[in-house]
């Protein structure tokens, strides 16, 4: 066995207890079938392990070959070797492939931040005190590196934009900052949680979410027909009706905008004449979308028209708003010396592959700060707001700050976000913007975990008689499923969406019936989870099964059990605490030892200890 299988597993069964002040540790060690009555549920929890205990060996260390072997096995699997079941493997072995899914995704997912922070790292080791040359519009070769280098992003001047359009977005913005619906956001990166110094809310699709780093949103639901959705005050159904408003103008231009720079590449193979430096900067940003739909639809395919507007149609907006001034620390850009940021360089996440995303930014220019007075330095002005953008991990081509004032937006198209990297700039005055996404929501709706929840509890089953609770199987594969979305469900909605807090009642209680009707689903797989344990525990499988099971659901309980620490700790943090009242974490769920309405505890580790134990007597 490798030492790192090794290390991988002794850190998963490291389990501590990890009661929150005030609560006793749990008693409880397995769970058991639950028949009707908290009372008759209590008694159950505390005489499981007398059931149970015949098994166990009298005395011993606690052994964890079954999960090493599992470890080791997802090990191998990462490293190419193959997780399908062969004839005649060893059942032992097949279920500890399957079961090691989420640890080579999480090693996956590791891989890739390393990665990055080592190209980030040698990138900054290669340029030492120098810094990379960057342009902007005042710079004689900026067109020029614009088309060579960026011509998938496309910039609109405020004038090109309807003033009606204008008035209701920027009056949106002023009734959700009125109404404090802007929030800093608490995200974990590289283990460490930070509140952003960006406001933000997202808007969008009933149902849909947003998730950027370890951070599920929630939309606050736009207005739409067949949907029941009650704001909180008139003024904030107004606002997110204007911004659905732009919604929908933002998927014409994009669409436009795609149509055209498709022709434009079809003739500058046959047309190779450069346009003039000098020609005005907003023109020569958007004459790739100027071509007419009737004009670009002679060259696409019915099907490339359908796929463009797939890539186009904006389920949600990410709206941004912040008080550069009322910042008491701002990043600076590292590679360019461009200045301030808001918003360090980045890939948006969680998109459809090769969609556009299109951005309309808001700033409260006033005269004053408009421009600065200062005499005119080389580089951007840093009074003004701007986008960077440069080649990803790039040190040979120029990076581009481009302005933004009141009204102006621009799109990035195609796989622009995927090749490209981008920043916002901090002016001096405060700014809105808001951010039109074509969120990849295959695992990121209410419909999908619905689904999920479905799925899981067709495997629960009620006697008509006595109404007792059973499990229909306890095939391996079954097990894991269910255990896999009983995990789905507390880490990435439940936990997520009382993380942040009561800050979406600002807007509208939507959330609050499909989040009860969550939380009901999961706690019928707590009592999945304690029917399996009771199972294992009577000893009445076929042995290979059995080891199969204890094998899989080791590493499943052991995964919740790490998690549930971490959500814990995350809510008692010191930048938990820093948040305003009714945004501040709440743990939830959770439960203390006496609540006997709950088959098993909140703390995992004597139930998980009993299982290495077992696994150990039976091999």
């Amino acid at each position: 066995m490798s030492s790192l299988s090794i290390l991988l597993a002794t850190a998963a069964v490291a389990n501590q207890p990890f009661p929150l002040p005030g609560t006793a540790a749990p008693r409880c060690l397995l769970g058991a079938v639950v028949r009707g009555g908290a009372e008759h549920r209590l008694r159950v929890r505390r005489g499981t392990t007398a059931r149970f205990r015949h098994l166990l060996p009298a005395s011993g260390p606690r052994g964890v070959p079954g999960v090493v072997v599992a470890l080791d096995a997802a090990c191998q699997a990462a490293a190419g070797g193959s997780c399908s079941e062969q004839p005649g493997e060893d059942g032992s072995r097949r279920a500890s492939l399957r079961a090691g899914g989420w640890l080579i995704g999480t090693m996956k997912r590791r891989a890739g931040e390393r990665e990055k922070e080592l190209k980030k790292k040698k990138l900054l080791e290669e340029l030492g005190d120098n810094r990379l040359p960057y342009v902007t519009p005042a710079d004689a070769d900026f067109h020029q590196l614009w088309k060579t280098k960026y011509s998938k992003l496309i910039f609109r001047k405020s004038d090109t934009v309807p003033e009606e359009l204008h008035q209701m977005v920027q009056e949106g913005f002023l009734t959700l900052q009125k109404h404090d619906c802007f929030f800093r956001d608490l995200v974990r990166i590289k283990g460490k949680d930070f509140v952003t110094p960006v406001s933000r809310i997202l808007i969008g699709n009933p149902g849909c979410t947003y998730k950027y780093l370890n951070t599920r949103l929630f939309t606050v639901p736009w207005p739409i027909k067949g949907y029941d959705i009650k704001y909180c005050s008139p003024q904030i159904h107004d606002a997110c009706k204007a911004l659905i408003g732009l919604n929908d103008y933002l998927h014409i231009e994009a669409v436009k905008a795609l149509q055209g720079q498709n022709l434009f590449e079809t003739t500058e193979i046959k047309d190779t004449t450069v346009i003039d430096r000098e020609q005005n900067f907003a023109t020569s940003l958007t004459a790739k979308g100027s071509v007419s739909k009737d004009q670009s639809s002679c060259c696409a395919p019915e099907d490339d028209y359908i796929s463009l507007k797939n890539r186009t149609s904006y389920n949600l907006t990410l709206l941004n708003y912040m008080d550069p001034l009322q910042m008491l620390y701002l990043k600076q850009e590292p590679y360019f010396g461009m200045g301030n940021m808001a918003v360090s360089w980045h890939h948006d996440e969680n998109l459809v592959e090769r969609s556009t995303v299109a951005v309309y930014s808001y700033s409260c220019e006033g005269t004053a700060v408009e421009e600065s007075n200062e005499q005119k330095l080389k580089g951007r002005d840093p009074a003004v707001w701007h986008v960077g953008l440069k080649v990803a991990w790039d040190i040979e081509t120029p990076g581009l700050a481009i302005p933004l004032h009141q009204g102006d937006f621009y799109l990035m198209l195609d796989d622009l976000n995927m090749t490209h990297q981008h920043c916002v700039l901090a002016g001096f005055s405060p700014r809105f913007s808001s951010t039109h996404r074509v969120a990849d929501c295959s695992k990121g709706t209410l419909e999908y975990i619905f689904g999920q929840c479905e799925l899981a509890l067709q495997n629960l089953q009620t006697d008509s008689d006595s109404m007792d609770l059973s499990l229909k199987s306890l095939e391996t594969a079954v097990v894991k499923q269910v255990e896999e979305i009983h995990n789905e469900v507390e880490f990435e909605w439940l936990r997520q969406f009382w993380f942040q807090g009561k800050r979406y009642l600002k807007c509208t209680d939507w959330w609050l019936k499909p989040m009860a009707k969550l939380e009901e689903f999961w706690r019928k797989m707590e009592i999945m989870t304690s029917l399996v344990l009771s199972e294992v525990g009577k000893g009445e499988q076929i042995e290979e099964q059995r080891n199969e099971t204890i094998s899989c659901f080791l590493l499943v309980l052991t995964e919740r059990q790490r998690l549930r620490k971490e959500w814990t700790a995350r809510c008692q943090s010191k930048a938990a605490e820093s948040l305003p009242e009714d945004q501040k974490p709440e743990c939830r769920p959770f439960w203390t030892d006496d609540e006997c309405n709950m088959p098993l505890p909140y703390d995992l580790e004597e139930v998980i200890a009993n299982l290495q134990n077992l696994v150990q007597w039976v091999e």
